[in-house]
Formats: structure tokens, sequence, C-alpha cells
């Protein structure tokens, strides 16, 4: 059985049960992976031809890029890391390409696990159950992410999901510059992760203005330039997808051929608009999986590569933003919306099942009465230690060993009592 060292005291975990722990979910990926590689990499080639298209000088790229292949939904920050795997053969590229995006899926519930340990630190939960219920909520979360990494190999989704994570692991530590820079790299790699900003409002307030210019800086720097030198390219944000019988939207009554004008400003809109909500009431765990929820919700496709930034989002909720030690709602989100797709015959029944579940997950992450720890009631944002470095402060303070007890020097012919500064009457002999 493992075993924990002081984890009410240091939040750290002994070796075993971080190897078994670990070992479990590659294991885990490993199945998926094999499962997966049969139908591998089908949109592989978007990223090949978009990074050659940039970085190549060939007709009709380069900053022209956007203006003059709207298809090619992805962010310049995935064509520079899709740009790695350029030099290897292209078999050889994709399959080495499918293999970093596996491992960062691992990564990314390393990072869940000890965003969680930092976040529950000084507050009595048993670091125990905080790993078996990354554990359990991981094992919901490897079948999508596989989908995603190796079946579709969206490396832009991909990334949008792994620096997200990364800020959500920096917004807990308190580090408010590297929150703004992930998530400005999140939406580097894919337009759609406007919808996770609120995370920005976690922070404390004095740490908004530095966060938010990184953010608007970062941005402006990958995507400026295509606008600027090509105004055409503001013609591929209304770039339309057919609206497909199991798309959740059409229960809304929207049974345009395509993707209607408005949606997918009110798919970040809805998403922004939620998440502020979920930090205003003190819930920001809940941010990704609302902004998620918001885009199947209104999303005229149905891909199941999709239900990835479902799967991340209740991976964050079930490990930081509730108590319970089944993470339930990871295991209901992969039911719902994998298992449908997979087994329910009928595409109207199918787009009911995803709405459901995006309305019920957000009613129930918003609305859900909530038990907060020890020690931490009445607060809103995450438990950030105070560190000079950072320069940010909030939550409990660490916790260190105790002072030395102070020893006072007896004098010759004296004795001091155990409180300092009186002395007894001298002895005589």
């Amino acid at each position: 059985m493992p075993v924990l060292d002081d984890g009410e005291r240091t939040g750290r975990l002994r070796w075993p049960l971080v190897r078994w722990h670990n070992l479990l979910l590659t294991l885990w990926t490993a199945v998926w992976f094999v499962v997966a590689e049969r139908h591998e990499a089908v949109s592989w080639h978007y990223l090949r031809t978009g990074q050659q298209l940039l970085f190549n000088q060939m007709p009709g790229g380069g900053l022209a890029l956007y203006a003059n292949h709207p298809e090619l939904q992805i962010g310049p920050v995935s064509f520079l890391v899709a740009g790695l795997f350029a030099p290897f053969p292209p078999e050889l590229g994709e399959k080495l390409a499918d293999l970093f995006m596996s491992v960062l899926g691992l990564y990314m519930l390393v990072l869940v696990g000890r965003a969680a340990a930092d976040h529950y630190r000084g507050t009595g939960i048993n670091h125990r159950r905080l790993q078996q219920r990354v554990l359990v909520a991981g094992a919901a979360f490897i079948p999508m992410w596989v989908e995603v990494a190796v079946r579709f190999a969206h490396l832009d989704d991909v990334l949008a999901l792994f620096f997200t994570t990364l800020a959500v692991r920096a917004l807990v530590r308190g580090r408010a510059t590297a929150v703004g820079v992930f998530l400005a790299l999140a939406v580097g790699c894919k337009p759609w992760a406007v919808g996770f900003l609120p995370l920005l409002l976690a922070l404390p307030r004095a740490a908004w203005p530095r966060a938010a210019a990184w953010l608007l800086g970062l941005v402006a720097v990958a995507w400026l330039p295509f606008y600027l030198t090509h105004t055409e390219t503001l013609a591929a944000a209304r770039f339309t997808i057919p609206n497909q019988p199991a798309s959740a939207l059409r229960w809304f009554g929207v049974h345009d051929p395509v993707t209607p004008s408005w949606d997918r400003p009110a798919q970040m809109a809805l998403g922004v608009a939620l998440g502020a909500l979920a930090v205003r009431r003190g819930r920001w765990p809940a941010v990704v999986l609302l902004s998620a929820d918001a885009r199947i919700a209104l999303d005229p496709s149905v891909y199941t590569y999709y239900n990835a930034s479902v799967l991340l989002g209740t991976l964050i909720w079930d490990s930081i933003g509730q108590r319970r030690l089944v993470p339930w709602v990871s295991w209901i989100a992969l039911i719902s919306l994998y298992g449908s797709a997979l087994l329910v015959p009928s595409a109207s029944t199918q787009g009911l099942i995803r709405l459901a579940f995006a309305v019920g997950s957000a009613a129930y992450v918003l609305c859900w009465p909530q038990r907060a720890p020890r020690g931490r009631r009445g607060g809103g944002r995450p438990p950030i230690p105070p560190s000079p470095e950072r320069g940010v402060a909030g939550g409990p303070p660490l916790r260190t060993a105790p002072p030395p007890a102070r020893r006072y020097r007896a004098e010759p012919g004296r004795i001091r009592s155990g409180r300092p500064g009186r002395r007894l009457p001298r002895c005589s002999t």
C-alpha cells in the first residue's frame, strides 16, 4: 500500500504513490494510443501545409496565409511548433508528433495534480485522496486526449489546451505574468482559446494590469502582422463549415446549412461571460469547462476531438473545484459525449444529449452549493502563497518550521525563569 510522508504539512507525496499513479495513466494512454493509431493523423496535413506556406515563402503564404487560405483555422504558434517535425520524413514526422502530443497529455495530468496539491495546501485535505481523484478523472480524460492528439492530430487544439493548463498551474502559484503569457500562447494556437481568458480575473486585482499587458502584447505580436499587411485576413473569421444534423445548434432552431455569421462571436462571448460569472462566484476552476460547454452547445460541427476541451475542463473541476473523492463529472462527460457518438444512432438525439450535458454541467458548477475547505471561507480567488519574488500575495501563508526557541545564557550565581527578562532573587548557600 503506498504511503504518504507528512502530506498534511508538505503536500509532497512519497515516490511509490507517484510512481504507480503515473505508471497506470501511462499504460492507459498506451492502450488508447494503439487503438487510435489505426486512424491516426487525420488532419496532420493541415499543419504541414500551413507550416510550409508560412515559413517556406511559398506563393500565397507568408503573412498572406490566412487571407488566401481561410480554411486553415490554426494559429501561427501552432505552425511554429509544427515546424519542429518538418525536417523528418512525412510519415516519421507524423509518428513523432503523435507521440509528442500524447506525452503532453500525461504531463498535463501531472500539472493538474500539482495545482490541486498547491490549491489545497494548508487546508487539511488528504493528498492521497487528491492523487486518487486525479487518477480516476485522468482515466476519463485520456481517451479524449488521444482522440485529439493521435486520431485527428490537431496540434493546434492540443497546444491551446496545454498552455491553458500551464496557465492554471501558474494561477495557483500566483505567477501573474506567466498566466498572461500562457493564455496569450493558447490564443496564438487556436482563436477559440479566448474563452479561457476569465482565468485572469482569478488573480488578485493588483496583478490584473500586468497579466493583461502581457496577454494583449503577445496576442498582438502573433496576430496583428497578418491583419495589418493583408486586410483580407478579416474574411478568414467568417469561414463556414457544415451545420451537421447532430449539432446541438439545431435544437435552438438553427437549421442553416452552414455556420451562421453570428455563431463564432456568440460562442466566445458566452464562454467569456460564463467564465467571468464563475470567477465572481468563487468557482474559477470551472472556467475551462464553461468555455468548452459554450463551444459544444453552439458549434455547428460535432467532431469527437472537440470533447478534449470538455474533459480538460472536467478534470480541472473534479481535481480542484470540488472535494468529492469520485470525479463523477469527468465520467459523465465521457459517457455522454463520446458514448453517445459511438452508440446512439439518431443524430438528433446525439445533439440533445450534447446540449443537455452542456446546460446541466454549466448549471451544476455555477449553482450547486459547494463546501469551501477549512481556512478558505469567503474567498473567490485561488490560494496563492505569498512570495517576495512573485510580488503577489493571497491565501494562507506557507507552512514553515517554527522558529527555534530562544536561549538565554545564565549568569554565574543567577537562575532565570522560563520567561525571558525575569530574574529570580540571588540564591545564597
